[in-house]
């Protein structure tokens, strides 16, 4: 039975990117290539652009990661001293599904960043307020592999023990499963955390020693920008010790794309935050359970939400109605949780199997309980593998 890897750094920032990269210089240059020819690809982004524009658009966005969190921008330079592999370069392959937003958008937004004027204003909701605003222009429908994920919270009312967990799926090209892996880490002077990610990304769901967990669903926008992309969110996340500082996390954050990101504490406290690049909601998760697929549900959010086809929109729909569904119940255990990432009744599956033309497949999932710190992670399709456990 296929096991997930565990890969262990510790100390500097530096240090513990130089370690990720000693540990997988192969298949962090394999996955950039990848990357980098994917960003070029129409299919993918809307565009057909040169290896060179690419990464002069990735430039762009460096300076917003060093501002956002220069530990994690040296986190890159450890990677990238260990494999020859630019900073750049490296931000692309980590944050790719946000990077593909920032393509979509980039004659306005490449303009506006060589003329100095980043454009910081983001508007802002919350469960007891909302606003209405104009749509953005219409562009090609997104690539259906951003159908990536299912994921849920489940407040301690609902659970059978009385903690509450957060979990989801983890969805994208049957390629990227190979390169799965938990990175634990341990920086000096921070907290240690548990990242479920891919090799040579710094995070991508994750739980720290101080029970704060964080997960995502990707978002197709079209508001999209040069700014910070996910995966620095997530990390920079996993640094905090409360649920408020990490919420603080992506509220404070010039965002480059659209997700959704899932928060909870060990005290059963969670939020749902729907993140566009220009706009974001929040919804405290007080009672019962809140899933999340790869639409946005917030009207203000869905004006500047990129179409999908109708096959990948059908897909998010039912995984919401079915995690739904399946969440409406008392006593829930991570029996339960786990049958839910294996379940097949929504249209291509909670549980995604390849399929032609696009080879979609649930790469892997996690599920975490942060008031015992549990940790259970399964590489490959969940129907087919079985789920292991950490502590963090």
């Amino acid at each position: 039975m296929p096991r997930l890897r565990l890969l262990e750094v510790s100390g500097t920032p530096f240090e513990m990117g130089r370690q990720h990269a000693a540990a997988y210089p192969k298949e962090i240059q394999e996955l950039t290539k990848d990357r980098l020819s994917l960003s070029s690809d129409k299919n993918w982004t809307g565009k057909e652009l040169s290896r060179q524009e690419v990464l002069a658009l990735g430039q762009a966005c460096l300076s917003y990661h060093e501002a956002y969190a220069p530990e994690l921008m040296d986190e890159l330079r450890g990677l990238s001293a260990g494999t020859g592999i630019s900073v750049t370069e490296l931000m692309i392959l980590n944050g790719f599904t946000d990077f593909v937003d920032t393509i979509y958008c980039a004659d306005e937004q490449q303009l506006r960043s060589l003329a100095g004027t980043p454009g910081d204003f983001r508007e802002v909701t919350t469960s007891q307020s909302s606003h209405q605003f104009p749509p953005v222009p219409t562009v090609a429908p997104a690539h259906p592999a951003a159908d990536d994920c299912t994921a849920f919270i489940v407040s301690p009312e609902i659970a059978a023990e009385g903690w509450g967990f957060l979990g989801q799926t983890w969805d994208m090209h049957e390629t990227a499963t190979p390169y799965l892996v938990l990175l634990r880490g341990r920086p000096a002077g921070g907290l240690r955390f548990l990242a479920f990610t891919i090799i040579g990304c710094i995070g991508m769901i994750g739980m720290n020693e101080a029970g704060i967990a964080v997960g995502i669903n990707n978002l197709v926008a079209g508001d999209g920008r040069p700014g910070v992309t996910w995966p620095f969110v997530v990390r920079k996340v996993l640094a905090q010790d409360n649920l408020d500082d990490a919420l603080a996390c992506i509220t404070e954050a010039q965002l480059a794309g659209g997700h959704n990101y899932l928060l909870a504490d060990s005290t059963g406290r969670g939020y749902n935050v729907e993140a566009m690049a220009s706009r974001y909601h929040v919804e405290e998760v007080k009672t019962g359970a809140w899933v999340h697929t790869n639409h946005c549900l917030i009207a203000h959010n869905i004006n500047v939400e990129r179409a999908r086809l109708p096959r990948s929109r059908a897909s998010s729909e039912t995984r919401l109605n079915r995690g739904k569904e399946l969440l409406n119940q008392t006593g829930i255990t991570w029996a339960d949780l786990m049958s839910l990432t294996r379940d097949h009744s929504a249209v291509n599956g909670i549980c995604v199997h390849p399929e032609e033309p696009f080879y979609l497949e649930s790469c892997g999932a996690a599920i975490m309980r942060p008031a015992t710190r549990e940790f259970r992670a399964v590489w490959g399709r969940p129907c087919e593998n079985e789920y292991e456990s950490f502590v963090v």
